[in-house]
């Protein structure tokens, strides 16, 4: 596709293929697609995601709120694996594996809430292991939907909402089909599991998508209800219409096993539970 050239206009959204020339862009919720093939000279952004850029992860957006900086990761779409295979060592019954596609792409924070962004917005911290960068944590998937409305009622431009179970995987492999992120296993030099506490966000390397702790330190509530796979359904599958548990991912600090921080592991807890291993992170709603 041939770009075109667009110069000195204010503008709220970008295009794809397009190269702009001192414009102003006004950018709220921008679908990543639009960013491929853009070039900017002399541009300057505003509105509630000002600060962007590429690294050689992908793409990143941020946002400040009362000071508290948040990093979000565009998330492409694309088609994976989930579940995992009957031959992966630790693997439970109900991670059966099937083909699933995300038709949307989605902006996803690059780490947990932070204790310092949840003190922003809830102003409190239930948190057992004090500390601005580390997660919040004896959070519900009650408390975490309380904090999302919050921000988004004081914020009109963010959609935030807790990624599905689908999506969570997808990142958490960032086109890997191994048990980890990081290969067939893991150690505690790359995650923190068979620890004594959490850590700080970004710790530890992150993935190839740029995600960080995906594997260990917190648990992370998902939106959907847990119940078994409905293989069926292969395409932006959002789990079951009811229940009486919602999905953990991820696993945490407080597991003996590196088997239960692995990709495909699934644990579940009715949505009023908090403890102190348990966290979560919010995606975009995918705005096409």
């Amino acid at each position: 596709m041939s770009k075109r050239i667009v110069k000195g206009k204010s503008l709220k959204e970008v295009e794809a293929n397009t190269k702009y020339m001192g414009c102003t862009f006004y950018l709220g919720c921008v679908d990543g697609e639009d960013f491929i093939g853009t070039e900017f000279d002399n541009c300057s952004f505003r509105g509630w995601f000002n600060d962007w850029g590429r690294d050689e992860y992908g793409l990143w957006m941020a946002f400040t709120y009362k000071n508290v900086r948040q990093v979000m990761r565009w998330i492409r779409p694309g088609t994976f694996m989930m579940g995992s295979p009957e031959t992966e060592e630790s693997r439970y019954k109900d991670e059966m594996q099937h083909q699933v596609t995300i038709s949307k792409g989605f902006w996803l924070a690059e780490t947990v809430c932070t204790q310092e962004l949840w003190e922003a917005v809830m102003e409190n911290n239930p948190s057992e292991f004090k500390g601005d960068k580390n997660p919040v944590e004896r959070v519900s998937w009650d408390d975490c939907n309380a904090f999302i409305e919050k921000l988004n009622e004081e914020v009109s431009e963010l959609e935030l909402c807790l990624p599905t179970e689908a999506q969570w995987e997808y990142a958490c492999r960032a086109g890997i089909t191994t048990a980890f992120s990081f290969g067939k296993s893991i150690t505690i030099n790359q995650v923190n599991y068979d620890g004594e506490r959490t850590v700080e966000v970004k710790s530890f390397a992150c993935n190839n998508w740029g995600l960080y702790e995906m594997h260990g330190n917190v648990y992370e509530w998902c939106s959907d209800w847990y119940d078994n796979y409905d293989i069926s359904i292969t395409t932006d599958p959002t789990g079951a219409i009811s229940g009486s548990y919602r999905v953990m991912r991820g696993g945490s600090w407080d597991y003996s096993s590196g088997g239960d921080v692995r990709s495909a592991h699934r644990f579940r807890s009715m949505p009023g539970y908090r403890y102190d291993d348990i966290g979560f992170r919010f995606c975009l709603r995918p705005q096409k």
